[in-house]
């Protein structure tokens, strides 16, 4: 890239960010909007606005129209009733339960808060339904919309001890599906058995059971569009394949070939499984969301086919806590796959390396502020002798520059690969490696790359302080204003990381001895990644701003072991040797040379 090139680049950029901020719509006409496509949404959906007062649940209006004819019909006795909730809570959770449906009404995680210090709520409301789907006498039944009979009205187990609540639908004296919820003193599983009883005549294709679980997940953290970017539905098949619906747009898939072992509506740090040990037949999975809905995160849903025998064998299970790694993995069936770790080698990295050393650190105790300083000092540690390579091929090929611009003086830039030619039979003389400097920092940014995954997911640092940062979890505003260009904050530790990124930018140019235009644009890196990295965790810009401070200190002490006047010295040496004595080159050096030589003849014919 010239300079021309590079000038014209630059301005269009300054012109295009200077175009957007001048004509960007005001914050009125943007909450219009916003407000005009959530009503439009909510028509799509047929969902009424509620009025400003709800009128509290009349028992009388509701039971005095009774319809004979649908008392006769399946179930018709239990579409009439009053919706009434039974709670049922351990250590851990706090569940309610409603006669409607027999299902879980609103799960709360006792132990924990929302970011904004409110109790932890994974959904409440009529937004979340759980039921079985089946025909029985020719007509099409849900129970979610058909009333249960309660075994108790209260439940709280004590730690040491484990009890069970039943659910009943009925449809005779003697024929009925119980919901058998069980619920141990501490932990966050619930068991659940469905037990359908002499139901055998009534409900078609009785030997499956269709259900239906439905929920719309609830704020948690401080930013819903970060929130947003982690949450979406987890499945995992008898095979122990773990995979998810897409994270950041609507999804649905339908899943026939392979049984399912659980699925997971998985937020950014905490989730809701259901896991069916018997397996799950057939499942079709969604995931959507709505942008200008500011409580909901995400709406999930999953029709599940499961098999009446396996239910009887191994009832379901319900998983209702936080995606902590070694809690999932306590938990079985793998569900700390839900933890995502990254893909290919990056996953192996952070769950072989990474998680053990965290792991290691964190029983000391100490801030995680701290933590993260020494899991940079002992990753700086091992990868030092990388540095120090990195470092001394920068210092040869700082050393050669003089004699790379002569050459370039004589052969002029008009012809790049003879150029280019000329420079290789320099580096074969001197036996310098053009890419020794680039290849020990390729090894390291696999790791680089998988820290940016796994801090993102570390439930250990929700709501965790150090410094200025009240949560390490998610962005530290220091500066706030109206949305630019989708941006409304500035984050210190974001701030920090880029101006030493700038700074450490600044001596790598200086040791490699880089000129033109190279010199700028390993200045252009660090501010797109101070919009990127802006509203990512602080606890990640922390380790880039640790990372960037223990490379330059490196680099710094690497200085005094390296002089440049032996280097010279050694290269001279080495281009005195005979040709058969130095370090052969390789079957990459070799192609390069000759696709160089053929690129010269095919100008030279041209010419």
């Amino acid at each position: 890239m010239d300079r021309n090139t590079f000038t014209g680049l630059f301005l269009i950029m300054i012109i295009m960010g200077a175009s957007i901020y001048f004509m960007k719509p005001s914050d009125e006409a943007i909450k219009k909007e916003r407000e005009v496509a959530r009503q439009d949404s909510l028509k799509r959906a047929g969902v009424v606005k509620a009025p400003a007062t709800t009128a509290k649940f009349d028992t009388a209006k509701k039971s005095a129209v009774v319809d004979s004819a649908v008392l006769k019909t399946a179930f018709g006795a239990a579409t009439i009733g009053q919706e009434e909730f039974v709670t049922v809570e351990n250590d851990e959770l706090a569940l309610k339960l409603s006669t409607k449906g027999g299902r879980i009404y609103s799960a709360e995680l006792k132990k924990f808060k929302t970011a904004y210090k409110k109790p932890l709520v994974l959904f409440s409301g009529d937004k979340n339904t759980f039921g079985l789907n089946f025909s029985a006498q020719g007509k099409a039944i849900n129970t979610n919309d058909l009333y249960f009979t309660p075994s108790a009205k209260a439940l709280t187990v004590a730690a040491e001890d484990s009890a069970s609540l039943t659910m009943r639908l009925s449809y005779s004296p003697t024929q009925y599906i119980d919901y058998i919820y069980s619920l141990k003193g501490t932990g966050y599983k619930l068991g659940l058995t469905i037990k359908p009883v002499g139901l055998d005549q009534v409900i078609a294709n009785s030997g499956t059971l269709n259900l239906s679980w439905a929920a719309s997940l609830l704020k948690q953290e401080k930013d819903i569009a970060q929130e947003r970017q982690y949450t979406t539905v987890y499945y995992k098949n008898t095979d122990n394949e773990v995979d998810y619906l897409a994270e950041t747009k609507d999804d649905t898939k339908s899943i026939t070939d392979k049984k399912q072992q659980w699925v997971a509506f998985k937020q950014h740090f905490f989730s809701n499984a259901l896991i069916a040990p018997g397996g799950i037949n057939k499942a079709t999975l969604t995931v959507s969301h709505d942008v200008a809905d500011t409580t909901d995160v995400k709406q999930m849903k999953a029709d599940l086919s499961l098999g009446r025998n396996a239910l009887g064998d191994a009832p379901l299970i319900f998983y209702f806590g936080p995606n902590r790694y070694s809690t999932l993995k306590d938990q079985g069936y793998d569900l700390q796959k839900l933890v995502n770790l990254g893909w290919g080698p990056l996953k192996y990295i952070n769950q072989f390396a990474t998680l053990p050393i965290f792991n290691f650190l964190n029983k000391f105790n100490w801030n995680y502020g701290i933590i993260i300083l020494a899991l940079t000092v002992i990753l700086k540690l091992v990868l030092s002798p990388l540095t120090y390579k990195s470092y001394l091929s920068m210092a040869k090929m700082r050393v050669l520059k003089p004699e790379m611009d002569e050459i370039k003086t004589k052969v002029g830039e008009d012809n790049p690969t003879l150029l280019q030619q000329e420079y290789l039979k320099l580096y074969k003389k001197a036996g310098v490696n053009p890419l020794g400097g680039c290849l020990p920092l390729l090894i390291q940014m696999p790791i680089v790359i998988a820290f940016f995954r796994f801090f993102p997911s570390l439930f250990e640092l929700r709501g965790q302080s150090f410094l200025w940062m009240h949560d390490l979890s998610t962005y530290d505003s220091v500066i706030t204003f109206s949305p630019i260009f989708g941006v409304s904050h500035i984050s210190l530790m974001c701030l920090l990381m880029t101006i030493s990124t700038l700074i450490y930018t600044y001596f790598n140019n200086q040791i490699s001895g880089a000129t033109g235009q190279m010199k700028y644009i390993g200045y252009i890196t660090p501010l797109i990644f101070l919009v990127t990295l802006n509203s990512y965790p602080s606890g990640l810009n922390y380790y880039y701003f640790l990372a960037n401070m223990l490379t330059f200190l490196q680099q710094y002490l690497i200085k005094f072991m390296v002089d440049d006047k032996k280097i010279h010295a050694q290269i001279q040496e080495n281009k005195k040797k005979p040709e058969d004595t130095k370090k052969k080159k390789g079957g990459f050096g070799a192609k390069l040379e000759e696709m160089m030589r053929q690129q010269q003849q095919v100008q030279a014919k041209k010419k």
